[in-house]
């Protein structure tokens, strides 16, 4: 038996299968095509597409359960038949800032919706900018892609309706939300793991799936690198280095704080506490290559600080640890030495994922004891040890990285519990 998981980043799409032992059967990798913004979510839907194609037919007809993660925050308008009728919007875009005192007035004090990028500030906009008849579903990426498999519109987990708004310690939807005019469109919330249904017929026949195929709820991409890494103990924290910085700790108390972009993920008895910044790798690749980063890291003599202070964003607005629209990036004085550069930028990159998990601390959550690395900056062995200087834990490698093989182990877990 054999169990697929997909990670939707920002560039491209990821598919690990395991099987019971959840040992890695195939690896496949899909790089998104530049295409008009307009045509977004039926590249995502041709990528699905593709990577089901390219599992190999043995292992095809023995995989038992799918699940999908989607970046966090990145979301979709749909009408009756689940077709988008507008454009996605991404986890980063903030042009939902202008209805945050409309937010503001109606959800409690710090609350996570009352950012700029929140699900909640995305359909705010929406609902005042485009027509909205049409609108029946108001889903996630990994909702929809979800749907696609298994046909059921209008159901979601509640990792990736937290910043929708829906109360993850009550397991329902607040009263201030449920008075809201778009509230009918908002989709049924189910634990992250739970099978939704079987594929749809079509889509068996056409990918050589089992009919009794099961898909289910899915996950943001930051949880699913978090499962990925195996964490169990209070204390242990993930830090996700992929195209955005992402942390996670694994806390026994709940830790909000609206000011800090920092908020709660429930994980059975436990807690997800962390956030994300829009600093990370997306800025490295803008001003280097793959192979730059890779020959100038081993320049880089770590014990020596560059003395180089900046704040690496591609545009203005932070999420974590400082939640400000506004903020302007900080990427000056650049040297013309392209090694000293790029240590600046690590170490820059460092101090906030430092000040990141020293906040969550200082607000309550469990002492830090251990940072684990997925993503794909966890590699780059300079870079770990810039960051253990900075945040004064060990810092290891996840005995596995990738946010795929993360939502596997939620595609297992799914299947053992439908037993």
């Amino acid at each position: 038996m054999f169990y697929l998981g997909i990670d939707f980043g920002t560039s491209g799409a990821r598919a690990i299968v395991i099987d019971e032992n959840e040992s890695i059967q195939t690896k496949i990798n899909c790089t998104f095509e530049t295409v008009n913004e307009d045509k977004l979510a039926s590249n995502w839907q041709n990528i699905l597409y593709t990577i089901l194609g390219k599992i190999p037919l043995i292992i095809c007809q023995e995989i038992r359960a799918i699940a999908i993660n989607g970046t966090s925050s990145t979301v979709l308008l749909c009408n009756a038949q689940g077709m988008p009728i507008v454009t996605p919007l991404w986890y980063d875009d903030i042009r939902g800032k202008e209805y945050l005192k409309n937010i503001q007035e109606i959800a409690p004090d710090n609350h996570i919706v009352c950012s700029a990028s929140s699900s909640l500030a995305k359909l705010f906009w929406w609902y005042n900018n485009v027509d909205c008849k049409e609108a029946t579903f108001f889903l996630h990426q990994a909702d929809w892609l979800g749907s696609l498999l298994h046909g059921k519109l209008g159901i979601s987990d509640y990792h990736n309706a937290l910043k929708l708004g829906y109360d993850v310690n009550k397991l329902n939807y607040p009263n201030w939300l449920t008075v809201l005019p778009f509230y009918t469109i908002l989709p049924q919330i189910l634990p992250p793991g739970t099978p939704v249904e079987s594929v749809t017929l079509d889509i068996a026949e056409q990918f050589n799936l089992r009919k009794d195929c099961q898909v289910c709820t899915g996950t943001t991409d930051s949880i699913a690198a978090f499962l990925a890494s195996g964490v169990k103990h209070p204390g242990e924290g993930v830090t996700s280095l992929g195209s955005t910085l992402v942390l996670k700790l694994l806390s026994q108390t709940s830790v909000n704080e609206f000011k800090s972009g920092i908020y709660s993920h429930r994980l059975g008895d436990l807690w997800l506490t962390g956030g994300a910044s829009n600093t990370g790798g997306a800025v490295l690749r803008h001003f280097f290559t793959n192979k730059e980063l890779e020959i100038y890291s081993n320049q880089i003599i770590t014990d020596k600080p560059s003395n180089l202070d900046y704040y690496p964003l591609l545009k203005p607005g932070e999420r974590f640890p400082i939640n400000d629209p506004q903020l302007l990036p900080k990427i000056n004085p650049k040297p013309d030495n392209k090694v000293k550069f790029l240590q600046g930028l690590l170490e820059s990159m460092a101090k906030i994922e430092a000040l990141g998990y020293q906040k969550l601390q200082e607000l309550g959550a469990t002492p830090l004891t251990q940072v684990y690395t997925a993503g794909g900056g966890a590699k780059n062995k300079t870079w770990q040890k810039i960051r253990e200087r900075f945040i004064k834990v060990p810092v290891s490698i996840s005995p596995q990285t990738e946010a795929a093989y993360g939502t596997a182990l939620l595609a297992k877990r799914s299947h053992i519990n439908l037993e």
